[in-house]
């Protein structure tokens, strides 16, 4: 699935071109097709070669300006821009999808960008018939989505304005992650999560609903789920954790955690958790990890939690942790059980 379109302006998000002295016109096909890709929990932001304060302006005097994260509004090459986007919103460029008119900018962004999908603005009231761009479900954190992320913006800049040590930073957002057993509220979610969820994913296995339901009743299995929230808000659902249970050994089948909690310092919270309940049972941990291109933080992850390698096969590894060493959880976040 994509995750972020990426609009060009002149000719493209509105006719005309503003550092002519043109009166640009937005068309309501246009607002339309920005309002129910925000409906649709896909990002926007904006790659454009014009003055940023004036483009800004319009885009406010629009009523459209909202819709927007971090716009890349200058005069660097489109590419460029884009990277900065990869950057800011922590996500893959093979999920931008960039739209623009001039065939030259194009092919500039595919050719330096070749996993990011190119659409000619002549065509972009297609955009929303794009399979990418057309989630099968959508949940509530996904129609959240734009305002979490521009909550992290409000995040960035009381960190930068933060005077003394980052994890006094961290303490001061007073982060609650809370861990429960998924129910059935919890499945649009967690089939979301497994699709859009790469870097800090364990096998990169994708689940369906129905799939997810099943496991929920099931004894030999353990679905959790954890959700982070803090002065700003809720993150929303950010993590999942399966586990497989068969008499005193219980396996990771799948662990991922969304990349957004990356910066906060609770990306091993899950597992550390999964840890003290493997030892306060005293049963035999182990953790299934499926190496991708994308993945490799998560490997870390594992091996810095003191998981090691028992076998291997090709891509797939399987972990086990001895227990010898279980760690506290950080000071910066209070971690709420709901078992």
């Amino acid at each position: 699935m994509a995750k972020c379109v990426v609009w060009d302006l002149d000719d493209t998000l509105w006719r005309g071109t503003l550092s002519a002295g043109d009166d640009v016109v937005l068309e309501p096909r246009v607002l339309e097709t920005i309002r129910t890709l925000d409906e649709r929990g896909i990002l926007q932001s904006i790659a454009s070669k014009n003055n940023h304060d004036d483009a800004f302006r319009k885009l406010g005097e629009l009523g459209i300006a909202e819709y927007f994260l971090y716009p890349q509004i200058n005069w660097n090459s489109k590419s460029s821009s884009i990277t900065e986007l990869q950057t800011k919103l922590n996500i893959g460029l093979d999920t931008f999808v960039f739209v623009d008119d001039q065939e030259f900018e194009r092919d500039e962004v595919a050719f330096v960008h070749p996993d990011v999908e190119t659409v000619d603005a002549a065509d972009l009231l297609l955009l929303l018939s794009l399979p990418r761009l057309s989630p099968a479900h959508v949940t509530e954190d996904a129609r959240r989505r734009r305002l979490m992320y521009q909550q992290d913006e409000q995040r960035d800049r009381s960190e930068l304005a933060f005077q003394g040590p980052r994890d006094e930073f961290l303490g001061s957002l007073a982060m609650v992650l809370t861990i429960s057993r998924a129910g059935g509220d919890d499945l649009l979610r967690l089939e979301e999560l497994t699709h859009r969820t790469s870097q800090l994913n364990s096998t990169g296995i994708h689940y369906s609903y129905d799939e997810l339901e099943k496991l929920i009743p099931d004894p030999d299995h353990d679905l959790w789920v954890c959700e982070l929230s803090d002065r700003y808000g809720s993150y929303g659902k950010i993590g999942m954790a399966l586990v497989e249970k068969s008499g005193d050994r219980w396996t990771i089948a799948l662990l991922l955690m969304s990349c957004r909690t990356v910066s906060k310092g609770v990306g091993t919270v899950l597992l550390q958790f999964l840890v003290k309940e493997a030892a306060a049972r005293r049963v035999r941990l182990f953790a299934r990890f499926r190496r991708t291109d994308r993945n490799r933080q998560m490997l870390l992850t594992y091996r810095l939690a003191n998981f090691h390698v028992v076998s291997k096969d090709g891509a797939d590894h399987l972990f086990e942790n001895d227990l010898a060493i279980v760690r506290d959880y950080p000071d910066h976040v209070k971690v709420d059980i709901d078992a």
